[in-house]
Parts: structure tokens; sequence; C-alpha cells
């Protein structure tokens, strides 16, 4: 979903019944601006990220060709197992074809969308200043940003840090 899609969505959103506009009701007004992004899955469905709303999220930002990505799936995926109160995505920083290819050999449990090369860019805006991977950020339920992990994650830190959320 484009950005300007989902503002017209929020102000439509916020229209009362008579035309009159009037606060949102929502717990999930505050979100990160990232929410407003839409990503690819292996399949080419598009996602809108608003769609993780409501529950933790564990965003790991990866790439095939990042080995220290790729070491670190498997803790990502048992701490995915481990908590299905927080939702896991791998964004990919990479090609369809070169993350189709990758998950025929290495499966996770959890979702994996494509960023593409302008994932450099969302992965900025999120704090990551250098660019580089792989990048891990935590959101709370409401979407708002609440840790980031630049470098290979250290599982039994983000279980402690999930079970505090």
């Amino acid at each position: 979903m484009k950005r300007r899609d989902f503002l017209r969505q929020a102000m439509m959103a916020s229209i009362g019944v008579s035309g009159v506009l009037v606060p949102m009701l929502t717990a999930h007004a505050a979100a990160d601006p990232f929410y407003a992004q839409a990503f690819s899955d292996l399949q080419g469905q598009e996602h809108d990220f608003t769609q993780f709303l409501g529950k933790p999220v564990v965003l790991n930002f990866w790439a095939t060709w990042c080995p220290p990505c790729v070491k670190e799936m498997p803790d990502l995926d048992a701490l995915h197992k481990a908590h299905d109160d927080v939702q896991f995505v791998g964004l990919a920083v990479d090609t369809e074809i070169n993350v189709r290819k990758f998950g025929e050999k290495v499966q996770v449990s959890y979702p994996l969308l494509i960023a593409g090369h302008g994932g450099i860019k969302l992965m900025r805006q999120l704090g990551n200043k250098q660019g580089g991977l792989p990048f891990t950020v935590v959101f709370d339920a409401d979407g708002n940003v609440i840790k980031r992990i630049l470098g290979q994650i250290d599982p039994d830190e983000l279980a402690q840090f999930i079970k505090g959320i």
C-alpha cells in the first residue's frame, strides 16, 4: 500500500457518519510510519504491514548474500516458534528470485517478505544509519519501535527482551 493510500484510508476511517471529522478511536493511531508500507511475499501476494498491528513484531532485515543473516535465521525461527504471541517477519533486502531459491534450501516458519534494494532506505529510516545487515527492529503491539539490533542477534538476549514486552 502506498503511503498516500494509507493516509487516505486513515482519513476516511476518522470521518463520522455525518461526514464530520472525528478523532480516530483506535489503539493503533501512533504506529510508526513504517506500517504504511506493503511488501510482496514469495508467491507475489502483497501484504500491508498494518496487518501486524495488535501484537508485538520482530522485524528482521536480511539478505541471502549476508552470512550473519543466514546464520541467525534458525535462532529467529526457534524464537518465533516459542513465542506465538509475537509476530516475526523476515524482510529481504534482496531480489524475489534470490529469496525464492534460498527458501527452497532454508525454510523458516515466519513470513518472508521482499523489500528489494529499497530496504536499505527503510532500514535507515528506522535508525540504521549505516545500512548494515542484519538489522532487527522490535515494535510493540501499537507499532512503536522499542528496540533496534544492528548485527546478528543474541537469541538469549532477544528472548529475555520478548518476555518483558
